[in-house]
């Protein structure tokens, strides 16, 4: 079993780190602790064809398959973690949604403009009375002449308040089977933001009402009984995730290695005292055993939606290691490891973060445990 990048896959890893290093270096300090979605990235990744990696050339894509798409992100932050956003918005997030099951309107009307790095689509999928529980959403799609009327209100939507379109999830009727999606423009009359909030990352979001929003039949995506080829397509998402937790714990541990190098204390090197080499030795294992789980996910996925199982297996694991990693890097530079003058703080709070979204730890574990037994395991109450 090889587990070497082709020639292809290395060429395109150097490709990439030679951009970021050019033009994303410099300000990455400051583009992490600016919560604007940073559009001036997103117009220079268009122009290097990072989005759209894994979408056909037809729709403006690129043709490459997931694990080129993981290249890019992990490269990208290694150099610029706030950047790794702007590849997971243009490949990995709702946007892989909306390639795989849009119309040719859909894709002319949205997808163009965000792989030109214009738009940005975020998705409405949250809702304060179900979380983890997202089959219990109750956000409505009531018919109206051909189209719908949508009325509801979502949670927690990343880029929400800089996104031109929610992918929302919505009820056409009852149970799992009557969940599909639409296209919501976030100017369409009845769209409505509350009071803007930050996450614990710094990122902004705000409670998302929609107060009888008119759909036209043109803007489903996926109608009654589309709710697992939603998940498939989340899957895809949650590799973004899983990608960016590894390669921000990674970022923080080489930043954390350089410091054990030179840094001194009682006269001695950090890297001299046994503790702390025990340390980067942990740190090492955890990173190297996440990159293969990640990397078979990806690689399995080949051009199509990777394994549900593989891909809860890497993300629960990479999400806890990625945040141990970075904690215990954050740890080993002391002060400046908690002071923003370093981004090894950020890494913790973002890891931190991915730790709940895409799919929590718990409810992974759950996932993976049926596969272990072969059963479904229903988490309400008999």
């Amino acid at each position: 079993m090889n587990f070497q990048f082709t020639p292809e896959q290395e060429e395109f890893r150097v490709a990439v780190r030679r951009f970021a290093e050019r033009h994303l270096k410099a300000g990455a300090l400051a583009r992490a602790h600016d919560p604007k979605y940073p559009w001036d990235v997103a117009r220079l990744m268009a122009a290097q064809g990072l989005l759209g990696i894994t979408m056909p050339e037809a729709d403006g894509g690129q043709g490459g398959t997931l694990m080129d798409a993981v290249i890019a992100i992990e490269t990208i932050a290694s150099v610029c973690p706030r950047s790794a956003d702007v590849v997971q918005a243009g490949n990995f997030g709702p946007v892989r949604v909306l390639a795989e099951y849009g119309t040719p309107l859909q894709k002319e009307r949205y997808l163009k403009r965000i792989l030109a790095g214009e738009g940005l689509i975020s998705v409405g999928m949250s809702e304060p009375e179900a979380g983890s529980a997202v089959t219990d959403l109750a956000t409505g799609a009531a018919p109206d002449g051909e189209g719908y009327r949508i009325n509801g209100t979502k949670v927690f939507g990343t880029h929400s308040a800089y996104a031109d379109v929610i992918l929302a999830y919505v009820r056409f009727g009852p149970g799992v089977g009557g969940i599909g999606s639409v296209l919501i423009d976030t100017k369409a009359e009845g769209v409505r933001f509350g009071k803007p909030s930050a996450f614990m990352s710094g990122e902004e979001w705000a409670q998302l009402y929609f107060d009888n929003v008119y759909v036209p039949p043109e803007m489903v995506v996926l109608k009654q009984g589309g709710f697992k080829k939603q998940i498939a397509g989340f899957n895809v998402e949650r590799i973004g995730n899983t990608s960016r937790s590894l390669a921000l714990g990674r970022y923080a541990f080489e930043q954390a290695r350089e410091w054990a190098l030179q840094r001194k204390q009682f006269g001695r090197l950090l890297c001299e005292f046994q503790g702390l080499q025990w340390k980067f030795a942990d740190m090492k294992m955890k990173l190297d055993a996440g990159q293969l789980l990640l990397y078979r996910a990806a690689a399995n996925a080949d051009r199509g939606f990777p394994s549900a199982e593989e891909t809860a297996i890497a993300k629960a694991f990479c999400n806890q290691a990625g945040f141990d990693v970075a904690n215990e890097a954050l740890q080993v530079m002391g002060g400046m490891g908690y002071s923003q003058e370093a981004l090894v703080e950020y890494c913790v709070r973002r890891c931190r973060g991915w730790m709940i979204a895409g799919g929590s730890i718990e409810i992974l574990k759950n996932r993976i445990a049926e596969g272990v037994f072969g059963r479904s395991f229903s988490q309400r109450p008999g």
